[in-house]
């Protein structure tokens, strides 16, 4: 059964959720070896890692492994969504930054589908529109206003954020402004981990731990040899000659040819990469989430306009997960999978009562969908912006990208990082 729009929005009205889980594989076939994402190790030079833990699987603990976290695919169906608007198959307003014709003018536009903190980030917040601070626009007020009872201003500008949360922490208020909860939760791990006997190193206990090594190594064309004294300037440039003066902060520092990429790295073993069985992506749409987002309607009954635009939500998470379908799962280097042969893609719409209905939907009809669904929302006075809110970068943010862009240059090393939205 295809998803009309006279049954999504009946779904939206009395139905729990609508899920997808589907298995799939590596595209190099069963069994071959994988690379999830690493994470810092604990203490204080650790070696990367992957985040393993044991899940219920039919009736059993079994050895997981994350391979695509909630945040990442968040990040990655957003970025479905503006692939899909730039070929005009989508059509849905953003709130965009616009930074063409500044000293940092490659950086093009940053819209709330890449922003960190979508329509409440610190990129949005420090720009200005026809010269006046965004905060200060009657859009920028009307933003900042918004809360589940009333997120018309967040439909209307950027209705994405609705769909996978944003929370209102940049503002005068700090952490006291609104949230917004994502009403969509998508994951990919790997089930099945293989492993071998070793030893668990917070406990000391012998234990079965993952079996995947990565093995790396560099042999220098030029054989120059580690034992060669190399002076490494605050710049990123180095030299060969000793510091005449080796007394403050901008003394070059002597480190081995390694530390500037040249000469031989010796082989290394990292217990990284991973075998699975298979890998499941678990993909479930919230209709009792998208039930709490309130919206006051021009015209019409209340009751009426918020189920239209709830339901026009609804229709963009669906429009994403069939957009990211189209457009695969190259996750990152050696973490590359497809469907397993015979997996559905089918969805389940899932009653109050926990009954499960199959649905079907492919990325055209979900396009369509996603049309019919705004159009009727605009009808039952409610619509989204017809063109994007287009703003320019304040210039204090100007200069703070350009001073650290300068700093990047002289080589000094960032040390924090937080590359995910939430």
């Amino acid at each position: 059964m295809a998803i009309s729009l006279e049954k999504l929005q009946a779904a939206v009205a009395t139905a729990a959720a609508i899920r997808r889980v589907r298995k799939l594989q590596p595209a190099g076939g069963p069994g071959d070896k994988i690379f999830p994402p690493t994470y810092p190790g604990e203490g204080r030079n650790a070696p990367p890692r992957h985040v393993f833990e044991r899940r219920r699987v039919n009736g059993e603990n079994i050895l997981c492994v994350l391979i695509d976290s909630v945040q990442s695919q968040a990040n990655r169906l957003e970025e479905a969504l503006k692939v899909a608007r730039a070929s005009k198959t989508l059509g849905f307003p953003v709130i965009a930054v616009d930074f063409t014709g500044t000293e940092v003018g490659d950086i093009g536009k940053i819209t709330t589908l890449e922003a960190p903190h979508r329509v409440f980030d610190a990129i949005i917040r420090d720009s200005e529109l026809n010269g006046v601070r965004f905060r200060d626009t009657d859009a920028g007020r009307r933003l900042i206003e918004a809360t589940a009872h009333n997120a018309r201003s967040v439909y209307e500008l950027s209705p994405t954020a609705l769909v996978f949360g944003a929370w209102n922490s940049t503002g005068e208020g700090g952490g006291l402004g609104a949230k917004f909860p994502r009403c969509v939760v998508s994951e990919i791990i790997g089930v099945g981990v293989a492993t071998e006997p070793g030893v668990d190193k917070n406990t000391g206990e012998v234990a079965e731990v993952a079996s995947g090594k990565r093995v790396s190594s560099r042999i220098d064309p030029l054989g120059i040899r580690s034992g060669v004294c190399v002076y490494k300037l605050p710049n990123g440039d180095w030299s060969l000659d000793a510091p005449k003066d080796k007394k403050g902060k901008d003394v070059p520092k002597e480190v081995r040819p390694s530390e500037i990429n040249h000469s031989n790295i010796a082989p290394k073993v990292d217990p990284l990469g991973v075998s699975i069985n298979y890998a499941l992506h678990s993909f479930v749409l919230s209709f009792a989430a998208l039930r709490r987002l309130r919206f006051k309607a021009d015209s019409g009954g209340a009751a009426s306009t918020e189920l239209a635009a709830q339901t026009a939500l609804a229709s963009l998470a669906l429009a994403a997960i069939a957009a990211q379908d189209r457009s695969g799962y190259f996750l990152r280097s050696r973490c590359d999978l497809v469907p397993e042969a015979g997996s559905s893609p089918a969805f389940q719409i899932i009653d109050a009562n926990g009954a499960a209905e199959d649905a079907e939907l492919d990325f055209a009809d979900a396009c369509r969908l996603a049309a019919d669904a705004a159009k009727a929302a605009r009808t039952a006075g409610i619509g989204w912006n017809e063109e994007d809110l287009v703003l320019r970068p304040q210039g204090k943010l100007i200069q703070l990208v350009s001073a650290s862009r300068k700093l990047a240059l002289m080589g000094e090393a960032e040390s924090e990082a937080d590359d995910s939205k939430d």
